[in-house]
């Protein structure tokens, strides 16, 4: 290669160099480093020899700015790198100066890491595409999961339509269950829209056996995909479900920061339920139509977009002040509804036809017990159990003790009545029937029972909540 190209083409640190010092440097570079070829040429390169001679040199080239001093680092060539020292510099940093060096170098890497994660660069990033099924508002915390814990690509579904449901049903058993319909439908979906992975968490009844069945039939239907079923790794030991989710998504997982993501994610399930029941209980009174589901709507985007704890927290404070400064007209006495029944059913809005919305707009306050922070994070069914042990003596199922247990409390707590949700042919659900009966003889305290199937229609829901509220209102002003 010949000077001019040597010149033309430099190494990024001589090219900063030039930047600095003035392009007569450059025009200097290209003797130099033919003198030094030429003064080893035809014998054995000495490295010592060298190495002062490059200093020699240095030292010569910028001997007109007084500043100026010559460092040698270790490495590749790059080593050799003049740098600027100013008259307020000492030549020799101090022990503080170095502190904040490393300081400053270690909170510089860490950005970099941040901004890289989940991009090319990154070269823990997976590019599968992962998809969860739709349920509720959880699809922030499933997104939060695929990102943050297992570093892939997310696979964000439209809302639900009546396709949904059909693609389900369609491909499903009269028999099973209308949350499996739900699913199945949602997997469609997904795949349709260029998912890899397929994830099916472990359910608390048989929803933790869909995953095997859901899987058959999407492979008879022609699709190519990954299931990563949780169900299968749900009694083993953690490291199985670390092992499971490399396998399957992310080799090059980082177990530390997936770890220390995981922890997060718990902490976002709270803050969602959180949220989630501040809304319930005033969202009914709203002066101006449709601004709580604005605010709602505008903490949601927040939250699809955090990263970390801290952002969560700001995310969530936030979000509370926007509700409180919403006006209001709640009454002194508002009629209270108390939500119990199935864990799909009576948490997603499209499985029960958007049940809440609809006492909201009849300006009714409501509470919701069933969520994952009561059944998952937090539940303990045995003492649930001892506070329902008038009407109970062992645990009738996934979420009985809970729907019993929610439902005293809502009556104790003077709730005006309760609705209880819950799929067509939910055994368990149909076994505390009996039960919730006799808790409202005993508190006289009316209770509705809507159950959901594969209808898309709510003529009927509406006819019956709209009369639950007009008896439950001519109770309250009696």
């Amino acid at each position: 290669m010949s000077s001019e190209q040597q010149g033309g083409q430099r190494p990024d640190d001589q090219h900063v160099d030039d930047q600095r010092f003035g392009d007569q440097h450059a025009d200097e570079q290209r003797p130099d480093d033919q003198f030094l070829r030429e003064r080893h040429s035809g014998s054995r390169l000495d490295f010592h020899t060298m190495r002062r001679d490059a200093i020699d040199n240095l030292k010569h080239r910028y001997d007109d700015i007084r500043s100026a001093v010559v460092s040698i680092q270790p490495g590749e060539p790059r080593g050799l790198r003049p740098f600027l020292r100013t008259a307020e510099t000492p030549s020799a940093p101090d022990g503080k100066q170095k502190k904040k060096s490393k300081k400053a170098q270690k909170v510089s890497k860490k950005a970099q890491k941040h901004a890289l994660k989940g991009t090319s660069a990154d070269r823990r990033h997976s590019t599968k595409k992962v998809a969860f099924m739709r349920y509720g508002y959880y699809d922030i915390a499933f997104k939060y999961f695929v990102e943050q814990v297992l570093n892939a690509e997310f696979v964000q579904l439209p809302e639900a339509t009546r396709r949904t449901l059909e693609l389900g049903t369609l491909n499903s058993t009269d028999y099973v269950c209308a949350p499996f319909k739900h699913i199945l439908g949602d997997y469609i979906e997904a795949l349709e829209h260029g998912a890899d992975v397929l994830v099916q968490f472990a359910g608390p009844c048989r929803l933790g056996y869909y995953g095997e069945l859901q899987e058959a039939i999407l492979r008879d239907m022609g699709y190519d995909f990954t299931m990563l079923n949780f169900a299968t790794v749900i009694d083993e030991p953690p490291t199985e479900l670390i092992t499971i989710c490399k396998e399957k998504i992310n080799p090059y997982l980082s177990i530390p920061e997936g770890v220390k993501q995981f922890l997060v994610l718990l902490h976002m399930l709270e803050v969602l339920d959180a949220y989630n029941d501040l809304y319930l209980a005033q969202a009914g009174f709203e002066v101006e139509s449709g601004s709580f589901a604005r605010a709602r709507d505008a903490f949601f985007a927040d939250m699809r977009a955090v990263t970390n704890k801290t952002e969560i927290d700001r995310a969530f404070e936030q979000a509370k002040l926007a509700l409180k400064a919403l006006p209001t007209e709640k009454p002194v006495d508002p009629i209270r509804v108390g939500l119990v029944g199935e864990y799909f059913t009576a948490v997603d809005a499209h499985s029960n036809l958007f049940v809440e919305d609809k006492l909201l707009d009849m300006g009714v306050s409501v509470a919701r017990k069933m969520n994952m922070t009561n059944r998952n994070l937090h539940y303990n069914e045995p003492n649930l159990r001892r506070s329902v042990a008038e009407y109970v003596q062992f645990d009738m199922g996934p979420t009985s003790t809970l729907t019993l247990a929610a439902a005293k409390q809502y009556i104790e707590e003077g709730f005006d009545g309760v609705i209880h949700l819950k799929s067509a042919g939910c055994t368990p659900e149909i076994d505390v029937m009996p039960v919730l009966q006799k808790m409202s003889r005993d508190y006289g305290v009316p209770i509705l029972y809507l159950s959901y199937d594969s209808q898309t229609s709510d003529t009927g829901l509406d006819t019956r909540l709209e009369a639950f509220y007009d008896m439950i209102a001519m109770r309250k002003a009696r």
